[in-house]
Order: structure tokens, then sequence, then C-alpha cells
């Protein structure tokens, strides 16, 4: 390299050869990891979207601040969620038993990544009522129901209803969980339209269109509880529920994902919320 540099001087042509060399390698740097990650990904038998990974200890310190500074949660007791949901050997069970069941899913890591936020929510918050659009194999909707459990067992009741176009969706909503939820196949925009209950907690995970997110939000605006908390699925691509947020008088935090040994670059949750009346609530619950 010594001696290239010597000739360099002497050859300007040479010179430019090594000065974009050394910009595409500083460039390409941080993406080295991701690229291995790529590679090694593609030998395997894994989910071919929808991908299931952890988010790195860093990430989860930096959900389990914004979960506390929402809710006005001590932050000790939202990690002592966090390691309610990791700990939990029935949820787990469920997924590795569907994962070994699914030779397609052969080397999946079956790992919950953001749902651990939607579990910790609706573990502090108590809602009445978790909806969710888009269900897909069920992940998100038995980690929901996992947390419906442990509120139940406090003497907390609630219930969750999912809907998703597929008819093969919620495969993974099973006993012991299966009782506090409830799935509908069908277009979204539709069932929304029909819930006769007051939403608690709203996740919006379906069709990632920003004409149709819009739609789900236009569809739930009035059937709001005053302290009910919107999970958005798609703020990585669309800001249909900041855009929601601000025309209703909603706070809006963004929180990226930092998948843990994935080639993904991660989903981004929106969190939409009314904060007076959510600090009204809680402090009502707790007193």
């Amino acid at each position: 390299m010594k001696f290239l540099k010597v000739l360099a001087k002497r050859v300007p042509i040479l010179r430019e050869v090594i000065r974009i060399y050394s910009r595409r390698k500083r460039a390409l740097g941080p993406y080295k990891e991701k690229l291995k990650l790529a590679k090694q990904w593609s030998f395997k038998q894994t989910e071919f979207s929808n991908y299931y990974y952890d988010i790195t200890e860093r990430n989860k310190k930096d959900l389990a601040f914004i979960i506390s500074h929402i809710t006005h949660t001590p932050l000790v007791e939202v990690n002592e969620l966090f390691e309610e949901i990791g700990s939990n050997q029935e949820l787990e069970r469920i997924l590795i038993n569907f994962r070994d069941s699914q030779p397609e899913l052969r080397d999946s890591s079956m790992k919950i990544a953001r749902r651990v936020g939607w579990y910790t929510f609706i573990r502090v918050t108590k809602p009445r009522w978790v909806v969710e659009t888009g269900v897909h194999h069920g992940v998100g909707a038995l980690v929901i129901c996992a947390a419906l459990s442990k509120n139940c067992e406090e003497g907390f009741e609630g219930s969750y209803l999912g809907t998703d176009i597929n008819p093969f969706a919620g495969h993974l909503l099973r006993d012991p969980f299966k009782r506090f939820g409830n799935v509908i196949i069908g277009d979204s925009l539709e069932t929304l339209r029909k819930i006769d209950f007051e939403i608690d907690i709203f996740i919006n995970d379906s069709d990632h269109s920003k004409s149709y997110e819009a739609s789900e939000y236009s569809s739930i605006r009035t059937k709001l509880s005053p302290k009910a908390i919107i999970l958005g699925d798609n703020c990585e691509e669309t800001d249909e529920l900041r855009i929601f947020s601000q025309e209703n008088g909603r706070d809006f935090i963004y929180f990226k994902e930092e998948p843990h040994k994935h080639f993904y670059d991660g989903a981004g949750m929106g969190i939409s919320y009314k904060p007076n009346e959510l600090l009204k609530y809680i402090s009502k619950l707790r007193s």
C-alpha cells in the first residue's frame, strides 16, 4: 500500500482510483455486518417477510424510557414487565412448537422484537379492549393476549379483537391465551366500522399503503376512549399517524427498532396518545 501511495503521487489516475476506493470503503463500512447477515439469511429456512428477530439491549432500554415517560411509570417497573414477557414459558412454548411444525421456518428465531412494547403498554394501562388490524401468524395477538391474561390475574378484565383478510391468520392464538381474543377474517375497514365499543389500544399493522392506513385511523377516530393509545406499525414508511395525531390533538412519539443480528433495518413504531387524559386515567388506576 505504501508503494501504491508513492506511485500515486506520480500517476494522477492511480491517485484518483485510490481516492474513490477509500471513500467507498468508508461509506460501506457501517453496512459490512448487515451484508454479511443478509448473505447468511439467504441460505436459511426462515420467513420471507414479517421477519422474526430480537432487538438490541440498547434499543430495549430506549423503548423502556419511552414507555416510562408516556405512562408515568417508574422505569424499574417497565423493565420488570420486559422481563416478565421475556420469561413467559407458555408463550415461548407456543412459538417454538409452531416453528418446529413449519419446515420453512426451521431457522427462525420467533422473537417478538418491538412487541415487548405492546405487551408493556397493555400491562401498565389495563385496557378493556385492544384492537389489532393485520394479524398474520398471530405473534402480536399472542403477545397481546398474554398481557391481558396477566391483567386478568390482577382483577382487570380485557379482550382482544384482531382482523385480517387472510383466512389462515391468527394460527398462533392458542390456549391458554385464546379465551382473551378473537380474530375476524375480512377487510379491516369493514370490521372497524362495525365496532360498537370504546377502543383503549389500537394497533395498525395491516395494508401498509398510506391511504389505507389513514382510512383505518379515520374509521376508529370516534371509537377511541379518551385514554386510548394508538400504536402504528408502519411509521418508518408513512406519516399518517403523525398527521392524524396533529389533527386530533394527540401527542406523537416515534420509536425505531434496532434488530439484533439481523439484516433487516427494523420497523418503526409510532405512539399516539393524549397525555393529560392518559395521566388522569393512570393516576386514578393507581389510587
